[in-house]
């Protein structure tokens, strides 16, 4: 089974077009470097009655929007030694300047599934 990191992150409206440049650019490299797939979804329908809506979860203001994305490996080893060619590339590096979002407002973390079909 794979292993899968996630995201999400709060994204300003203003800067989802460049936000979805640099996910490009990013999704290039990952996939170079071995990725099986990656994800980058936009919120459409967040508020759905009787669960915590993602905007509700992230303290999402007005004039923001949320992102659910995601990469997959063949497992965590796999994941592992894609992310460090990945962090030496040099393009990672150039992507440094001023972020279309708020990096202490992005969630992240590695799952394993349990269930696939």
């Amino acid at each position: 089974m794979a292993y899968v990191d996630g995201f999400v992150l709060v994204v300003p409206k203003r800067k989802v077009t460049a936000y979805r440049r640099l996910a490009t650019k990013a999704g290039r490299i990952w996939k170079e470097h071995g990725a099986l797939e990656y994800r980058e979804c936009i919120g459409d329908d967040l508020n759905i009655k009787g669960t915590l809506p993602f905007p509700r979860l992230t303290r999402a203001k007005a004039g923001e929007t949320v992102f659910f994305s995601w990469i997959t490996y063949r497992s965590r080893a796999h994941r592992d030694r894609v992310n460090k060619k990945v962090m030496a590339d040099p393009r990672v590096a150039n992507m440094s300047g001023p972020m279309p979002f708020d990096m202490k407002r992005m969630a992240y973390g590695g799952f394993k599934p349990i269930v696939s079909f």
